[in-house]
């Protein structure tokens, strides 16, 4: 028994995810991960209150406006640094060293910006408290979900973004 093949049959080449997919993930992921921690922020900053979705929504949409190129620069940056001080060091490690330079650096900015739409910078000593308090409640939360990222999602995510 033998299987006869058609000559006229087409190879199959692997096919490319569109763009249009890698940016729709890449903006979901966004959205939840940036609108969770402004949230976080914008309530420790104002508390809950009749215009608690009108600052959110404005801190989360300045918040992602300066963070995607800023967030794009520091994470080369950051991947660069820990491969030459970690040269030796498994690809885990390092993605988890960069996680964490990335939650702090990052959320120490959206606390920053998140403050600054809330709160301004009429009152230094109000705007510091309502930066810090912000950047306390949401580090946690952005490191759990930057470890768990990294450990979980980036290795996939860089090869569904590679395709």
């Amino acid at each position: 028994m033998t299987n006869k093949m058609n000559a006229n049959t087409p190879l199959v080449a692997p096919s490319k995810t569109p763009l249009l997919h890698k940016i729709l993930i890449m903006i979901s992921i966004i959205t939840f991960v940036g609108g969770g921690l402004t949230g976080v922020m914008t309530y420790m900053n104002v508390g809950y209150g009749a215009h608690f979705y009108n600052d959110w929504i404005s801190s989360f949409l300045l918040a992602v406006t300066i963070m995607a190129p800023i967030g794009l620069i520091m994470m080369v940056l950051a991947n660069m640094l820990v491969k030459n001080l970690l040269p030796n060091s498994s690809e885990l490690k390092k993605n988890l060293v960069v996680s964490v330079f990335m939650a702090i650096i990052m959320e120490s900015l959206m606390a920053f910006i998140t403050a600054a739409n809330n709160i301004g910078f009429a009152e230094h000593s109000e705007f510091i408290t309502a930066w810090l308090a912000g950047l306390l409640a949401a580090l946690p939360i952005g490191l759990t979900i930057m470890l768990t990222m990294s450990v979980t999602v980036k290795p996939k995510l860089e090869k569904f973004l590679k395709s």
